[in-house]
Order: structure tokens, then C-alpha cells, then sequence
């Protein structure tokens, strides 16, 4: 029996297997590849570089929640042009997809940014993350507003022909309205979730837990919260969705690809066990042969009738 054609396509990047891992949750790959088998995966998303290095937030940054984690980083990156002269090379030859991920406070940083990175040949897309929601009010602003949301895909459209990926906030009242403005100002796909707004505080001190005092939930927590947002823009949208959030084993896949998810995107569960990607993908095999279908796009959207 042949075996199932799990490959997809996204704008101009083709990737062999429907599972990428997530900014900042996989390093650049190499520091997995000792557990991990790296031709296995589909892409590795890079940690967010912005245009000035930044130092981040005050810790602590990581908080466990229950089925939960709480993260304020901050964005912590050593700027652009370190990043250039010093981390880029290293991604060439990799045995699967790599994507930069570009944040900013400004129009103008994100299409600088964005230009600068695609401009190099290890990089093969740009995912644009335009809805952190652990830097105040800086990143979250243009994911939560349909205009900046235009603007700022507008102008990393302009900078880079290579696939541009949207990763967009859950913490907005009609994530679907945000979706059309950024399919409409040149877009590829769009990422389906970030991570929740959320907080914990410390009953022993009375204080906040994190640094920060709010941070980004992710984890199964907020799984259903995840999957709905793909459900909706799904209906909305014709450009490809990758959906994450809380992905953890086969069926949360499936609920995702089922609901109109053409490829997922693999995060917090990689800091517990970095073979769940692996076992998605020959989990994915095994559930398309047993159906007699032929490839994964055979089931994109079946729960999503509209």
C-alpha cells in the first residue's frame, strides 16, 4: 500500500510533514536532535527577533498552571544584525523547513525586520507575530486591531516575495475579522492561536507570580479555545490555517486538520517530550491508511462545513 501523502504546501513553502514547532519552543532545532528525529518534522519556527536587542521581562518568566503554562519572556533576542551575523548561518541544510519569526513596535520595524531576515537564504518563510501578549500593549496592539493588523501585513508583504505565515491573538472579539484583513493585505497562511492572556498570583506573598504580572497561557488549557478560533476562520478564510495551541497527541491533531487546519504547530508539549511531533506524523500515516485515504487533505475541514 502506498503510503499517505502527508505533505503541504503554504504559499511558495512546501513541507514534507504537516507539523512545525513552534517560536521559541524548539530553539533552532538542534538543541532536540539528540531526542528527536529532525528529518521527521516539517519546520522549526525560529524565536522572535526584533530590531534593537532586548533583554525581556523581569523574572520570574515561566509559571506552571494547571494543564498549563504561563510564559512572559518579553521577546528576549539579541537584535537583528547580531542575529544575522551570528545565528543565521547555522540554519542552512537543515533537514526541514525554517522560518524566521519577526516582531516589532512599529510598522516600519516589522517591514525592516522583515526584509532584513527573508533577504537570507537559510530562512525559507517568515512567520509575522503580531500579537504577543506579554510585552504590555507594544506587540498585542496590531493583532488586536483590524487596521494595524493591514498595515503591518501590508508592509512585510512588500518587503519579502517568500511565504508569509500570520500568527494571530485569540484575545480579540472576532478573530475572523482580523483573519480577512490579513488575507486581504497579502498573507500566505495565517497561524491559529497565540497564546491566552492570563496570570497567576502567589498566596503566601499576595504578589503576582510572574515578573511581569501577566503572561501568555498555552498548553491543553487552552485547546478549545484554539480549535474554535480555527473553526471560525476557517469559515472565513481561503488561505491555509496552521492551528496551535495545546496539540499533544494524534487526536488533538486530527480535531485541528478536521476543523480546517492544513498543518499544525507543536509548542509547549516539546518541553515534556520531544518524540510527540514524530509520533503525530506516524500517527497521521496510520489513521489515513486505515480510512483508505490518500492523503492528508482529505480530511482538512470534514468538520467544517462551511
Amino acid at each position: 500500500m502506498v503510503a499517505p501523502d502527508l505533505s503541504v504546501r503554504i504559499g511558495r513553502l512546501q513541507l514534507a510533514y504537516p507539523t512545525l514547532m513552534g517560536s521559541g519552543c524548539y530553539g533552532s532545532g538542534e538543541e532536540y536532535a539528540p531526542f528527536a528525529d529532525p528529518a521527521k518534522i516539517g519546520g522549526v519556527v525560529l524565536k522572535s527577533v526584533t530590531r534593537a536587542p532586548r533583554l525581556g521581562n523581569p523574572v520570574p518568566r515561566l509559571v506552571h498552571t494547571p494543564a498549563g503554562l504561563l510564559n512572559a519572556i518579553g521577546l528576549q533576542n539579541p537584535g537583528i544584525e547580531w542575529y544575522l551575523r551570528h545565528d543565521v548561518a547555522k540554519f542552512a541544510g537543515r533537514p526541514y523547513r525554517t522560518i524566521g519569526s519577526v516582531a516589532g513596535f512599529s510598522v516600519e520595524d516589522y517591514a525592516y525586520v522583515t526584509e532584513r531576515l527573508a533577504a537570507r537564504d537559510e530562512i525559507e518563510a517568515i512567520e509575522l507575530n503580531i500579537s504577543c501578549p506579554n510585552v504590555g500593549h507594544e506587540g498585542e496592539t496590531f493583532g488586536c486591531d483590524p487596521d494595524l493588523t493591514s498595515k503591518v501585513v501590508s508592509a512585510a508583504r512588500g518587503a519579502t516575495d517568500k511565504t508569509l505565515i500570520v500568527k494571530l491573538s485569540p484575545n480579540v472579539t472576532d478573530i475572523a475579522s482580523i483573519a480577512l484583513e490579513a488575507q486581504a493585505a497579502g498573507a500566505d497562511a495565517l497561524a491559529v492561536v497565540n497564546t491566552v492572556r492570563g496570570m497567576a498570583i502567589d498566596t503566601n506573598t499576595w504578589r503576582p507570580r510572574l515578573g511581569n504580572v501577566t503572561g501568555g497561557l498555552s498548553g491543553p488549557a487552552i485547546r478549545p479555545i484554539a480549535l474554535l478560533a480555527v473553526y471560525e476562520v476557517a469559515r472565513a478564510v481561503t488561505i491555509p490555517i496552521v492551528g496551535q495551541g495545546g496539540i499533544e497527541t494524534l487526536s488533538d491533531a486530527l480535531e485541528f486538520f478536521l476543523a480546517g487546519a492544513s498543518a499544525i504547530s507543536i509548542g509547549t508539549a516539546n518541553f515534556t517530550d520531544p518524540r510527540i511531533p514524530a509520533r503525530i506524523v506516524d500517527g497521521l500515516a496510520a489513521y489515513l491508511s486505515a480510512r483508505g485515504l490518500g492523503s492528508l487533505r482529505d480530511i482538512v475541514g470534514k468538520a467544517n462545513p462551511g
